[in-house]
């Protein structure tokens, strides 16, 4: 599989990353629950692909005991995300999500992400949100790097979105990003460059999960731009709609990995075989793109 280096990390990190979202378990949220046999196979077949790079929150229900009981004993083969900033409430029937920004709240983010997933440290410990003015006002990045000091983790990231982005950046200091972006939502396109351009390795969430048609949650309003942009027209040689959309958010110049959260056996090996096919040719990228944007400013 092919690897690309994550930013001023310097960490090699493959094309295709994990997200754990999906096996967040029962009692959270959604319709779709894993079971533990499951959760088993799964995270070893990723491993076993050869992915590396796997993404998770406290904020996934049981996906960070998951990982620690089904893959702590293969950790020297995969590069390690969480996040912090994170205070879930987990009531009888489903999983309340809530961010509160303390340094109290990211030290016990650490304490128990390090005991759920059994190991000494965490590669990249990213905000789960939270805005520029906040996490300096309150000491938050301060904090996360005294983390970085006692060899709790080795990297400082942000997963967030517009329109915290911009002052984000600007502060010019964080190892890696995390943002939102496919062919059919494509607002932060600039902004993964921006960041990128100030040496951050660039983590893209959603890019293949929102999707078109044959995506497994619909979203009205995706499903209408790749209609209005008639991208059916586009696809050629067998390709497959979301094969597609994975191969055109890899195209982008700074994406460096982008975590996909299938647990669906047929949808993985279809995303290993898209991303074996590489970035797509410049022309039906342009072709894309600018389909893309000519809907979207007529919406």
């Amino acid at each position: 599989m092919q690897t690309r280096t994550l930013g001023k990390t310097g960490l090699e990190v493959t094309q295709l990353g994990y997200g754990t979202m999906g096996l967040r378990g029962p009692k959270a949220w959604g319709v779709r629950v894993v079971e533990e046999d499951d959760a088993d196979r799964i995270l070893n077949q990723v491993l076993d692909a050869g992915i590396n790079f796997i993404d998770t929150s406290p904020d996934y229900g049981i996906a960070e005991e998951r990982i620690g009981r089904y893959i702590s004993s293969r950790r020297d083969e995969f590069i390690l995300a969480t996040k912090c900033g994170c205070c879930p409430v987990q009531h009888e029937d489903h999983l309340e999500i809530k961010h509160e920004w303390k340094p109290e709240v990211l030290k016990r983010n650490i304490e128990t992400s390090l005991q759920r997933m059994q190991t000494d440290y965490i590669d990249l410990l990213q905000f789960h949100g939270g805005d520029a003015e906040t996490l300096q006002s309150e000491g938050l990045i301060d904090t996360l790097l005294e983390f970085k000091r006692q060899g709790l983790i080795r990297f400082i990231g942000m997963s967030n979105s517009l329109p915290n982005l911009p002052a984000l950046i600007d502060l010019d200091m964080f190892d890696t990003f995390q943002m939102p972006y496919s062919c059919l939502s494509p607002e932060h396109h600039q902004w993964m460059t921006r960041a990128a351009e100030q040496g951050a390795g660039i983590i893209v969430r959603g890019g293949i999960a929102k999707g078109g048609p044959d995506a497994v949650i619909q979203r009205d309003q995706l499903n209408a731009v790749w209609e209005k942009a008639n991208l059916d027209e586009l696809l050629n040689d067998g390709m497959s709609r979301a094969e597609m959309i994975l191969r055109y958010t890899i195209s982008h110049p700074h994406c460096d990995t982008t975590i996909v959260g299938t647990c669906d056996d047929d949808h993985f090996a279809e995303n290993l075989r898209s991303v074996e096919q590489g970035a797509l040719s410049s022309d039906l990228y342009q072709q894309i793109t600018e389909r893309v944007q000519s809907v979207i400013n007529r919406l």
